[in-house]
């Protein structure tokens, strides 16, 4: 017979089972007199979880899983003098564990002894746990450097989840337990981002493992690295319409670059390493699936299946060809600009050192924010909807545009006018939305030293670093005028971002929300040496505050700061005891103009009524003190930087509540 896993339960007719012979020990589990007559109650002894039972005056220990279906009988009841289990109501005898029904099996039985000082039951001396495929799959995630998981535990993961618990205590690796799965994916798909490394998320069959979808086509999307665990109903009921049971690698198909089910006879540790190498070359999410029995099976001897000898270089150099191509284009133009995309993180020291050899102005995409230190004299900001002036207008008077590693959103604005030479590693990704004069299919880093080292030299170039000092010294004037102006009823947007700008730790990690927000922090605050991380490409509101979850666990040395709207917050609001109970030093910054600003901006600009963009709020400063943490309210922009000063110098996590004045742009 199986219990509730599918895994073999041993019973013998006529009489109890006793619970694993071998070597034992005695455990109380109960003081004097805990127990009355005619009941049953479930006890702790070590791992085991005993139904303990009184009949008679006589004690009786079972093993608390039914041996029908895993129903704790210590939940039940005694009816005449027999245990009823209190799911399908099978019964069995309290002392023996023997059941009058033929079909039901035989509850196991401990040895207990009713003593002066209480009941005492007799375990296992299994101090040593078996190793188990669980094991073997956690520890192959340790051996890739998979050191950080966020999940919820819950039936059809325990197996996996108790792995993850010795794993955590032996300080191999951070277990961080989310209010919602699609927080989980959100944080592991921020440490993607920012560590081009992979996090993984975890969550039971069914709707846990739904609920990770949002967050893992967010990396999906921005390309990012993550692995995604789920567990899954038991082998021998699967496809049988079981409870919680839903094809899970149908369900992540489409957005996962590998989804594998851990079958009992799969070469586990193959599997998990497979999954993970192809979501780091691939740059995707590599999905897991295992069935709750195949978690808990012995696997003594499983060799893990290690990174050495199997990940290859994957930098690869451009064509002569196109580089003596673009070389050609460059030492014609009189004016170049390069502009710089989420793609060519990696590559920035060389295509700064490019730059200025050039002479040339650089230019973010949004998603790239963060990559180069707006104090550069050559720097000009985001260029697009949530950029700069000086951007826009640098692009719109260059007569070459050198691009790396963007992905020419519309939401960028890219000129298609304008000669362009494009650099990706993603052959689909060059001239995807118009031709360009040259495609460059190589790493952007081993093609801007390509670039810089060889002869583009050419006719007299413009002295456009001035040009760039000119229209920052504008800008700036006009970002200070936007900070100073105040009607009354809350705070700009300008003047949060002037105040961040002069608080926030040139280091820290910043992740944006997707809205308003998003829109004015990529206009107003200026980076140093700030990462940025944001839902690029899907745009998933509610991003902000769980992507700043697993930066403050990846990177514990830098302040992880949240720069969220109301909306975006209201989706994961009961995070923020997340953070409290891992106390996480976690500086939320929160707009807060009940509304979605955002969304009103386009109904009126399509000629519409604003309708349903209002929003009902509670006292977010309040809310983040009855949760643990410190909460600030903020009315007035002069109250900002005693605010963040205090935010920051706080050892926990701490949300200022900004009072905000939507209609200051």
């Amino acid at each position: 017979m199986t219990d509730a896993r599918g895994a073999d339960v041993q019973g013998v007719a006529g009489a109890g089972a006793e619970k694993d012979a071998g070597p034992r020990r005695w455990v109380r589990v109960l003081g004097p007199g805990g127990l009355d007559d005619g009941q049953v109650t479930t006890v702790h002894a070590g791992p085991h979880i005993i139904a303990l039972s009184r009949r008679d005056g006589c004690f009786g220990a079972l093993d608390n899983r039914c041996p029908h279906q895993g129903g704790p009988l210590g939940e039940g009841t005694i009816e005449d003098g027999v245990l009823r289990c209190p799911w399908h109501g099978f019964t069995y005898d309290p002392i023996t564990g023997v059941s009058a029904l033929p079909h039901a099996g035989t509850a196991e039985t401990y040895p207990v002894e009713d003593r002066e000082d209480g009941v005492w039951v007799s375990i296992p001396d299994d101090d040593v746990a078996t190793r188990t495929v669980a094991d073997t799959v956690v520890d192959t995630l340790l051996a890739w450097d998979v050191r950080h998981v966020f999940g919820m535990v819950g039936h059809s993961n325990l197996g996996l989840a108790d792995a993850l618990r010795r794993a955590q205590e032996r300080g191999d690796l951070t277990f961080v337990g989310i209010r919602h799965e699609g927080a989980a994916a959100f944080a592991a798909s921020a440490i993607g981002k920012l560590t081009g490394r992979p996090a993984a998320c975890f969550a039971i069959a069914g709707p846990g493992s739904t609920n990770l979808l949002t967050g893992l086509y967010d990396a999906k999307a921005d390309r990012a690295p993550v692995i995604a665990l789920s567990g899954q109903v038991p082998s021998k009921v699967l496809g049988r319409g079981a409870f919680q049971d839903v094809d899970l690698s149908g369900a992540f198909k489409e957005v996962a670059v590998t989804t594998k089910t851990v079958l009992p006879g799969s070469d586990h540790s193959e599997l998990v390493a497979q999954a993970i190498k192809t979501a780091i070359v691939e740059r995707g999410v590599g999905h897991l699936v295992m069935p709750d029995e195949v978690q808990v099976q012995p696997a003594e001897d499983e060799p893990i299946a290690r990174p050495a000898g199997r990940m290859p270089v994957t930098r690869v150099g451009p064509p002569e060809e196109a580089v003596a191509d673009a070389r050609a284009h460059l030492a014609r133009a009189r004016r170049p600009v390069i502009i710089v995309g989420y793609g060519a993180r990696e590559a920035m020291s060389e295509i700064i050192a490019l730059a200025e050899h050039l002479g040339a102005p650089m230019l973010t995409t949004f998603k790239a924010k963060g990559q180069l230190p707006d104090s550069h004299p050559l720097a000009c900001g985001v260029l697009g909807r949530s950029g700069t002036p000086v951007a826009a207008g640098m692009m719109n008077e260059a007569d070459l545009l050198l691009v790396f590693g963007a992905s020419f959103s519309h939401h960028t604005g890219i000129a298609d006018h304008t000669p362009t030479v494009q650099v990706d590693t993603d052959p689909m990704v060059l001239g995807r939305f118009h031709p360009v004069q040259v495609p460059v299919l190589g790493d952007c880093a081993l093609t801007a030293t390509a670039l810089r080292t060889g002869d583009t030299a050419g006719g007299e170039r413009a002295d456009q670093a001035a040009e760039v000092a000119t229209r920052w010294a504008d800008w700036r004037a006009e970002k200070a005028r936007r900070a100073a102006r105040d009607r009354g009823h809350g705070v700009g947007a300008a003047a949060v971002f002037a105040a961040l700008g002069r608080h926030a730790p040139a280091d820290a990690v910043i992740s944006v929300d997707v809205g308003d927000n998003a829109y004015a922090f990529g206009r107003y605050f200026e980076c140093e040496r700030q990462a940025v991380l944001m839902s690029g490409y899907l745009g998933s509101i509610g991003f902000g505050y769980p992507a700043a979850i697993g930066a403050a666990v990846a990177a514990p040395d830098r302040r992880s700061i949240a720069v969220t709207g109301d909306g975006g917050f209201g989706q994961y609001l009961a995070e923020l005891t997340t953070a409290v109970a891992h106390d996480l030093p976690i500086v939320h910054v929160l707009l807060d103009n009940s509304e979605l600003g955002k969304i009103s901006r386009e109904q009126r600009a399509e000629e519409m009524e604003v309708w349903q963009t209002s929003l009902r709020n509670p006292d977010f400063a309040a809310y983040a003190q009855l949760c643990g943490a410190l909460g600030i309210r903020v009315d007035s922009a002069d109250d900002l930087d005693d605010a963040l000063a205090r935010a920051l110098a706080h050892d926990g996590p701490s949300l200022v509540h900004v009072i905000e004045d939507g209609e200051l742009d």
